[in-house]
């Protein structure tokens, strides 16, 4: 089995030297002085600073839902039952990030446990793994008045949690589910019929876009469109799907 529990190694942050300030020059001499060359400093070649201040030395996945807390952070609260935080291997190679709850993950507190959640365990167990090898997770925690997509503002509000979480889990692979949430972690307004199906970089992991199990039981042809991607993040992973 692939999937075994890995340590997640802390990163430590780059510290850079204050550039050197240049000698002061005599009255006398600065009149006839060439004029001062200014000196280039290299560039550091490290996280950005986005990516810094997103950082937590040590970071992990109890943490980081004890820093969310009962959040009230946007408005998505108002009408929340449960915070759906995640659920599965905290050391996952493979994670799922979807849009936000529904309305059965809104009382159970669970990611992806309706009808939709079904399909995609069932998908997971085609791959030849179980909902407890990987990690699943949404955009928003919070679900959205009747099913909506989230708005930016929630959106922006949700997003340094779940990034804190794909850094604290560290995957391989990370599976985008549906449009929403491929552009909040490319930063991107394009649909996913731009990213379906293609290997993108993320963060040092390797990102597949594919559509959102609910859209499958809306189009049930679009089927052979998403096996063909797990299929692709099955041979990443040297997974072999079941029998």
């Amino acid at each position: 089995m692939i999937y075994r529990d890995r340590v997640a190694q802390g990163r430590r942050a780059r510290n850079e030297k204050p550039a050197e300030m240049a000698g002061a020059q005599a009255p006398e001499a600065q009149a006839q002085a060439a004029p001062a060359i200014s000196r280039i400093q290299p560039i550091a070649h490290g996280p950005s600073l986005f990516e810094a201040a997103e950082r937590v030395e040590n970071d992990t996945l109890p943490r980081i839902s004890e820093d969310l807390g009962e959040c009230t952070r946007c408005k998505l609260h108002r009408q929340r039952n449960r915070i759906v935080f995640g659920a599965g291997n905290p050391h996952a190679e493979l994670v799922f990030v979807g849009e936000g709850p529904g309305h059965d993950e809104d009382v159970q507190g669970l990611p992806f446990v309706g009808r939709a959640g079904q399909l995609l365990t069932q998908m997971i167990q085609a791959m030849g793994v179980t909902r407890d090898d990987v990690y699943i997770c949404n955009v928003v925690k919070c679900r959205p008045p009747e099913n909506r997509a989230p708005e930016k503002d929630e959106v922006a509000t949700c997003m340094p949690f779940l990034l804190r979480q794909l850094t604290a889990i560290g995957p391989k692979v990370i599976v985008c589910l549906g449009t929403v949430a491929v552009q909040a972690l490319l930063g991107t307004n394009k649909g996913i019929s731009h990213f379906r199906g293609q290997w993108l970089d993320f963060r040092g992991a390797r990102l597949m876009a594919t559509y959102h199990p609910a859209y499958l039981l809306r189009n049930p042809h679009a089927k052979p469109e998403v096996w063909a991607d797990l299929k692709k993040v099955m041979a990443e992973l040297g997974l072999k799907p079941r029998r």
